[in-house]
Formats: C-alpha cells, sequence, structure tokens
C-alpha cells in the first residue's frame, strides 16, 4: 500500500516586476509530477542542482503550496487542506534540511529545538516526562544527554545534522523528507550519517524522500529513484537496476560522470554540452532537447510522457524503444 501517492504535481513561482510590480512570468519549478511511496520504503530523488529536487520535497510537505496536482497521505488528500485541518499532518511529515549551520536557530538550546516541536505535537505529556523524552531520543542519534544544554554553535557540522534529523524525527513521523542531509558534511562524516539513517530508518519504520547528488549514495540507501530535470521526471526505475537498466541519455550521463570502483568496468562517456536551461523560460518539446546527443525534430516540438518499459521501469523519450 502506498503511504504517500502525488499525482501530476506543479509547482510554478511567479516573476514580477515593473512599476505596479505585476507578474510577468513564472519559474516553472516542479511540472506534472506523479509517483508513490509505498510504506516503509525510500524514494530517491537525483539531478543536477536547479531540477526541482528540494521544492518538489518541500511542496510534497506543503511547505511550499502546490500550485496544481494531488498530494494523497496514507489515503487522504491533503492537497488543499486549510492551517487547521493540516496540523495533525504537520506531524506525520518531517524534513531534515540540507544546511545544518542554517536550519538550527542559533539562539535556542537543543533542548529548546526539540522541546518547541514536543510540545506543540503533544507527543507526550508535560513535565519531567518531556526531558526524559528529549533524552531519548538524543541517544537515538548518537548524542550524549546533556548535550541538549548547548546551542548550536557548540557543535560540529555533523553534530549538528544529528540534531536536525532528532528534531525531525522527536515527533513520531510516517513520513520523512531527507534533503541532501549529507552534502554539507566532510566525506568522513557522511557514511556516519548515512548510517545512523539508515538504522532509524529499519528502527521507526520510515518511509522516506531521499535527495541528493550522488548517484551511489542513492543507489545504495534508496528502493527506487527518480531522475529529474528542469522540474520533469526523465526516468524512474528500481535503485537494483540503475547501472544496468537506465535508459534516458540524462540518466546515463548523470552515471558516466560518477567515479567508478573498477578501472577496468570502462562505460561509454555522455559529455553534455550546454548548461540547464533556465525554469523561466522552458524549452519547447522536451525539457532535454537543448543538451540531447540523440535529439530529434519530433522532441524539438512534443513532450514525451512517461512509459512503461519493463515493470518499474519508466522513461519520457522518444528515442528509448
Amino acid at each position: 500500500m502506498a503511504l504517500l501517492q502525488v499525482e501530476n504535481l506543479v509547482k510554478k513561482f511567479p516573476v514580477r516586476g515593473g512599476i505596479l510590480n505585476r507578474i510577468q512570468g513564472y519559474v516553472h519549478a516542479v511540472s506534472g509530477v506523479s509517483f508513490e511511496i509505498p510504506e516503509g520504503q525510500t524514494l530517491g530523488v537525483v539531478g543536477e542542482s536547479g531540477c526541482g529536487k528540494s521544492t518538489l520535497g518541500k511542496t510534497v510537505i506543503r511547505l511550499y503550496e502546490p500550485t496544481d496536482g494531488r498530494i494523497v497521505l496514507k489515503g487522504k488528500d491533503i492537497t488543499a487542506l486549510g492551517p487547521a485541518e493540516m496540523m495533525p499532518f504537520r506531524r506525520k511529515m518531517q524534513i531534515i534540511f540540507q544546511d545544518p549551520y542554517s536550519s538550527l536557530n542559533p539562539r535556542l538550546t537543543i533542548n529548546g529545538h526539540i522541546k518547541e516541536a514536543v510540545r506543540f505535537h503533544n507527543i507526550v505529556p508535560p513535565g519531567s516526562a518531556t526531558d526524559d523524552y528529549i533524552d531519548e531520543v538524543l541517544q537515538k542519534v548518537g548524542l550524549r544527554p546533556e548535550a541538549k544544554n548547548k546551542y548550536p554553535h557548540e557543535f560540529s557540522g555533523g553534530q549538528r545534522q544529528r540534531i536536525g534529523i532528532a528534531r525531525a524525527l522527536c515527533v513520531k513521523p510516517d513520513f520523512v523528507v531527507a534533503d541532501e542531509p549529507v552534502s554539507a558534511l566532510d566525506v568522513s562524516i557522511q557514511a556516519q550519517v548515512l548510517n545512523l539513517l539508515s538504522d532509524l530508518k529499519e528502527q521507526f519504520g520510515l518511509t522516506m524522500m531521499f535527495i541528493s547528488h550522488d548517484l551511489k549514495v542513492v543507489e545504495h540507501f534508496c528502493d527506487r529513484i527518480l531522475v529529474m530535470y528542469l522540474g520533469h521526471v526523465v526516468e524512474e526505475l528500481e535503485a537494483d537496476d540503475l547501472d544496468q537498466q537506465a535508459q534516458h541519455p540524462y540518466t546515463k550521463a548523470l552515471l558516466g560522470a560518477n567515479p567508478i570502483d573498477d578501472p577496468d568496468d570502462r562505460r561509454p562517456l555522455v559529455v553534455l554540452q550546454g548548461d540547464v536551461p533556465s525554469p523561466y523560460n522552458p524549452p519547447k518539446g522536451c525539457p532535454f532537447v537543448t543538451r540531447c546527443p540523440v535529439a530529434t525534430e519530433r522532441c524539438r516540438q512534443e513532450m514525451p510522457r512517461l512509459e512503461t518499459k519493463s515493470a518499474g521501469h519508466r522513461v519520457a523519450c522518444f528515442e528509448v524503444e
């Protein structure tokens, strides 16, 4: 059963200008994205910077209001719920932010960060039980209970990210968006945080959306993968099939740019020319047409749809049989 279903999700940001500050156009950040995440599984979202990964994650949990489409959590359409109706679902959906340095309030102790969320959502009865619960949460993310009396600036980046994870998990969510949770950390610390997330996922039975640039991390950590380009999903497949079954030219280019473990395991290198087009003025037809090495005239005129190529594998490309 799918814990989360997203149907034709669209997020556009208005661009205003002129003397009257009128809307002059829109930035097309997410364009008609559909997917579902079964309970207990992790969906990886990959793509270049600016492709809409983080916007997708924040729109799914309604930190950004969707422009169009549907978001269904545990069978309930939450797309248009008002603030009061949405409140119970806020607890069920949490996010781990990318930057552990800017996502914590420097004026609050760690105790303040977590206690605020615990009290607001009535996770435990007020009183000493709250302090005991906070100690328990900190221990689960690998921090000592006495750390709760310190301020964010007294911790390293990896420790701050553990605090961010504790803040997300302290309200006992069903669904967590991990928005590039290790990209701002040293390589030596990344593995520790990823192992922690993996352990917590198993311990709490979490359903997750894991956003990352690193295909190797996503392939290891996730069950399925969405490949995004300029706000569109160009390929969706099982994580175990990424290396051998990827078919879209963009996915192949990402894989070709990824470091390989075995120097004898060579694969054709697809070098993309040019930059990602502006989401303010996306190209007509396929979003990848301006950089695609196999683009045809049809690609320049018509938008390809995600077509099922095999069980659990969808590709949006006219040139893929």
